[in-house]
């Protein structure tokens, strides 16, 4: 593996992938340097993380900015304090005319057909005039050097970029009351089903509390928790803390979009 893993490349096979996550926690163990993967999706991160607390690893997600949604995942020896300067990923600002605006799928797609990996890939933020993505430090020269358009439109790519970054994620807001902070009430409030489908789906693994899969519909859920539903989305929770007449919960909570 190197100094590097193929985080993403074994994104169908999680048994594959968990055992690359051992080999890297041992990898930096035995080496006692750091090691990192490539960029992970959430899923993966949240397997990622178990692997890690499991081997008491010393490690870091780390995507770049705050609030990524891809990270890379890195090892570090055990008295080292992790550090985001070694992790090996750049910025690229891309330039275009300030009335212009790309989009994230063509973006994508003019990065990747460059022949990069989806997983050297991650966070792409796009505004009005500007994008910033965030990639392997292997692939930044040549996507600086051969990438002059993207989706018929006049680009210019730099290496870094200036604060502050396109903003990462819009919301919309979410106020509603809840039985009680059990993982099903959330899911059946937020995806806006039935208590007993909610049941169904936490059980089917397709439920996850900040990118850790969870299957126990009484799992207590807290402010500040992230939590994705598949094909519903992923949602914040900001606040449960009021109670109503009726002793129901008052949430406030945002669902991105």
């Amino acid at each position: 593996m190197g100094n590097s893993g193929k985080g993403g490349a074994a994104a169908g096979d999680s048994k594959l992938f968990k055992t690359m996550m051992e080999d890297a926690a041992e990898l930096c163990e035995r080496r006692n340097s750091p090691v990192f993967t490539d960029f992970l999706t959430e899923e993966e991160q949240g397997t990622a993380s178990a692997v890690m607390q499991a081997a008491r690893a010393n490690y870091l997600l780390f995507g770049g900015c705050e609030d990524a949604e891809r990270c890379m995942l890195g090892v570090f020896p055990p008295y080292d304090e992790p550090d985001t300067t070694l992790f090996p990923m750049d910025s690229v600002t891309v330039q275009c005319r300030a009335s212009q605006r790309l989009e994230h799928r063509a973006v994508l797609g003019t990065l990747m057909a460059q022949g990069i990996e989806r997983s050297c890939i991650g966070d792409i933020l796009i505004e009005d005039g500007r994008c910033v993505f965030f990639c392997r430090s292997t692939v930044t020269g040549a996507l600086i050097n051969d990438i002059d358009k993207i989706g018929g439109v006049g680009v210019k790519l730099t290496r870094g970029h200036e604060q502050p970054l396109p903003a990462a994620h819009s919301f919309r807001e979410i106020t509603d009351t809840i039985a009680s902070a059990r993982l099903d009430c959330l899911v059946a409030t937020l995806a806006g089903i039935g208590r007993a489908q909610a049941e169904r789906i936490i059980a089917a693994g397709e439920v996850m509390i900040n990118s850790v899969q969870c299957k126990k519909v009484s799992q207590t859920v807290r402010a500040g928790d992230k939590l994705t539903v598949r094909g519903k989305g992923k949602f914040i929770i900001d606040d449960m803390g009021n109670v109503t007449r009726k002793g129901r919960l008052v949430l406030s909570a945002r669902k991105y979009v």
